[in-house]
């Protein structure tokens, strides 16, 4: 028997591929009728003014820049300065601390060549942007709203004390974000911003 060409099964046919998804921009705003105001009538408007936005830089000179730029090459350079004996107990190198040797037969201490260097006045920082932090600023540990409003906005940048409670510092940030200061240790990232 053959079969019937009307019951027949077709022949399944593979799904088109899907479009690809693409990105769609908003429509701009509907243009909303303008009211014709006279020159000499008063203007109040109910928005707040807008609070200036913190910087992700500090404003360096330029020398200051240089050095910056020339600390961060040396950083790359700069070796790991090893404890002695670090890699033989787990306490002494955990937390990356140094110590000198000092023992009379300390390889390290006669400098060695198979053992680690150790900390030298040589691998200093330029001492002009030695306690900046890698975005320029210098860092001020804040308490009060009265010393966050002292800070020149430009130049230097909050770190909240970890000994200030949790109300108390979402108090300060929204008062730095209202002077437009930068919080090096914010808990609450501000809309937009991320």
């Amino acid at each position: 028997m053959s079969p019937d060409p009307v019951t027949a099964p077709e022949p399944e046919e593979t799904p088109a591929p899907k479009p690809a998804r693409r990105r769609v921009r908003a429509a701009p705003p509907a243009e909303e009728k303008k009211e014709i105001v006279p020159a000499d009538a008063t203007v109040v408007t109910t928005e707040e003014p807008a609070t200036p936005r913190a910087p992700k830089r500090a404003s360096l000179d330029p020398e200051s820049a240089k050095l910056l730029r020339l600390r961060r090459e040396l950083d790359r350079h700069r070796p790991l300065f090893v404890r002695q004996a670090a890699h033989r107990y787990y306490r002494i190198g955990r937390d990356e601390s140094w110590r000198r040797p000092r023992g009379l037969q300390s390889k390290q201490r006669r400098h060695y060549g198979y053992r680690s260097v150790i900390v030298r006045v040589g691998y200093r920082s330029p001492a002009k942007v030695r306690d900046l932090v890698p975005s320029g600023f210098r860092p001020i540990i804040i308490r009060t709203t009265g010393e966050l409003e002292k800070l020149d906005a430009t130049k230097e940048a909050a770190i909240i004390a970890r000994t200030v409670g949790t109300r108390r510092r979402l108090t300060l940030e929204e008062t730095a974000r209202r002077l437009g200061i930068h919080v090096l240790n914010p808990i609450a990232t501000p809309e937009g911003e991320e």
